[in-house]
């Protein structure tokens, strides 16, 4: 008797113990394969040089149409622009019509 005695003794003072084992361990599980572990952190960083990529177009594509704004400008307005878009509404360009750049 006295030896089970001493077995629920031992069981009962490393219940604890076991306890805070396992969820230092599950800590440390979600630590390295968790959503935001160390293995996705590969991922997050190839979709941060991917949104850069496209930032990048994008700040592109709002210069370029920037620019185009401010060719339209009513008190300063491009000639050649102007001429395209209205020769374009107007629908007297031709489909063998080559335009030359200057620039």
């Amino acid at each position: 008797m006295a030896h089970i005695a001493k077995l629920r003794l031992l069981l009962a003072s490393a219940f604890g113990p076991a306890i805070a084992l396992m969820l230092l361990l599950s800590f440390a599980g979600y630590v390295v394969l968790g959503s935001n572990g160390v293995l996705a952190w590969g991922d997050y960083t190839r979709q941060l040089r991917s949104a850069k990529l496209e930032l990048k177009k994008t700040q592109q594509a709002r210069a370029d149409l920037r620019n185009r704004v401010e060719a339209l400008d009513p008190r300063r307005v491009d000639p050649d622009l102007a001429d395209e878009l209205v020769r374009r509404q107007l629908g007297v360009i031709h489909h063998d019509e080559v335009i030359v750049p200057l620039n």
